[in-house]
């Protein structure tokens, strides 16, 4: 193994080393991003779920015709999804003092965040987007998740002028107790992107019973 491809490897290693276990952040999506209605009855008709054709076919390889080559590390500043209307920057988000991540500030309700523990949307590597589907006033950014189809796309606009363009491939809802960590955010190799929000069933004791997740590839970059 030649000395580039030796730092190559070092550099990897301590990234990995710098952001939190997969396992972590299955824990938090399935408690710290738990967003609750408020109970008011205000809302009669809740977020639409995933149609069971939406599911994500696990035999799909990592790589296809249609991927495009992964980027150089840049912070995301803008989250598009034309087809449910979001358009929403993003700020990052990290993991507060008890370890959960920090979900955007909810009286905001249009804004997504980015978790830095992952890799940055574009780069080789599984990112995450998470935001709220609803507040206490109403919808918030992905309310409309549960609605995406096969073929749709998330756009992702970079502090570095770059455009990173996702195709959805998959969204399901998980229940937040079999929640399964490794399929949604296990590296395939290739830049991918997990945008995530509350979903299913709702109560007013325990919230939502799980969680959105659409799975998405890079297409293309402008």
């Amino acid at each position: 193994m030649s000395a580039s491809e030796l730092a190559d490897l070092a550099e990897e290693e301590e990234q990995r080393k710098r952001r939190a276990p997969w396992g972590v952040i299955a824990l938090v999506l399935l408690t710290g991003l738990a967003l609750i209605r408020n109970g008011s009855g205000e809302f009669d008709v809740g977020p639409p779920q995933p149609a069971t054709a939406a599911a994500a076919d696990s035999r799909v390889p990592g790589a296809f015709s249609g991927s495009a080559a992964p980027l150089s590390f840049a912070e995301p500043e803008r989250v598009r999804i034309p087809a449910i209307q979001v358009d929403a920057p993003v700020m990052p988000v990290g993991l507060d003092t008890e370890g959960w991540v920090g979900a955007p500030p909810p009286e905001d309700p249009n804004l997504a965040g980015w978790f830095t523990g992952a890799v940055s949307p574009g780069e080789k590597g599984t990112a995450v987007v998470v935001g709220h589907v609803d507040n206490k006033m109403g919808p918030a950014v992905f309310y409309g998740l549960g609605a995406l189809k096969k073929g749709n796309r998330v756009e992702v606009s970079r502090k570095d002028g770059k455009t990173a363009i996702f195709e959805i491939y998959g969204i399901e809802v998980f229940e937040k107790n079999n929640f399964p960590g490794d399929r949604v955010y296990g590296s395939k190799g290739t830049p991918e992107l997990r945008v995530i929000t509350c979903g299913g069933g709702f109560s007013k004791q325990s919230g939502y019973a799980g969680n959105v997740v659409a799975f998405a590839r890079l297409v293309e970059v402008r």
